[in-house]
């Protein structure tokens, strides 16, 4: 499947993404490869396979316990942050009053 260079520009404007001119056919060209590839893998008869053949079904599981050595607390998660107060990350406004 080929996408368009208009294609490419239109899903880069809407995921919010800049794509230098001179890279939108390289891109172009990587996201048909894709959509090649997934249409290979959409092709494939996978009818006769179970869902968990390629899990073996007694695989050893671990205990779905929290692991509090590994809890990231407010502490932690705003240590390295420009500026933080009380556990919580400070952050400039993006929204502008429009009714003062």
């Amino acid at each position: 499947m080929s996408i368009s260079r208009e294609e490419v520009q239109r899903v880069a404007e809407l995921a919010r993404l800049e794509i230098a001119a001179d890279a939108v056919d390289r891109v172009a060209a990587q996201l048909s490869g894709i959509l090649d590839f997934v249409a290979t893998l959409d092709a494939l008869d996978l009818g006769d396979c179970e869902p968990t053949a390629f899990a073996p079904a007694a695989a050893p599981l671990r205990a779905d316990v929290p692991d509090e050595s590994r809890r990231l607390g407010p502490e932690r998660a705003t240590a390295a942050a420009p500026a933080a107060e009380e556990g919580y990350f400070l952050v400039p406004p993006i929204v502008e009053n429009v009714n003062p």
